[in-house]
């Protein structure tokens, strides 16, 4: 996917997601800038949240739901404040988050573990009606290689660890553009 944003988009974005939490806490209208036409174009998208290094929330779209300027308004509320790993955000915390987006590439289906690139290369994986998915970016974070990455993958899905060698799991991966306010 030759899909990319522009520094003041990638900001603006930023604005947004955090524009979204603050106006839902705060109990006022909320004031977004004005998206470019490319923030118009639907594409999957996450908000991640973090808390000192930690997850505090973590919502997205895989698929294209609503364009990319709307769904980051929608996803920071969902990550905010509906991911179920997490009560909702409270007020105190709002200052000492961390914002993180990931805009998505297409899905494409691979069936040699070869194609998967840890560091570029997110996944998402299905078998017997479950399915998970991992970012681009986790695999790093966490040291893992492709094969640890798979396993981990596997197990978000509530599937044994292994089940990525099973001929019935589909695997699909996807690239990212991440940035957040930390760079």
């Amino acid at each position: 996917m030759d899909f990319n944003l522009t520094e003041f988009e990638k900001k603006l974005l930023l604005e947004t997601a955090r524009e979204s939490i603050a106006g839902h806490l705060e109990n006022r209208k909320k004031r977004y800038g004005q998206p470019t036409e490319k923030l118009k174009t639907p594409l999957g998208a996450f908000v991640t949240l973090h808390i000192n290094g930690k997850l505090r929330g973590c919502i997205g779209h895989m698929m294209p739901v609503y364009p990319l300027f709307s769904a980051i308004q929608h996803l920071a509320l969902e990550s905010a404040f509906r991911d179920p790993r997490f009560p909702p955000l409270t007020l105190e915390e709002l200052p000492h988050i961390d914002i993180e987006i990931s805009v998505l590439s297409p899905l494409e289906r691979i069936y040699s573990i070869e194609n998967i690139k840890v560091g570029t290369h997110g996944i998402l994986m299905h078998n017997s009606g479950r399915s998970g998915v991992l970012l681009p970016q986790v695999p790093l974070e966490q040291g893992w290689n492709r094969d640890e990455f798979l396993t981990n993958t596997c197990y978000k899905a509530g599937l044994p660890g292994d089940c990525w060698k099973d001929s019935a799991t589909e695997i699909e991966i996807f690239s990212a553009v991440v940035f957040g306010e930390k760079n």
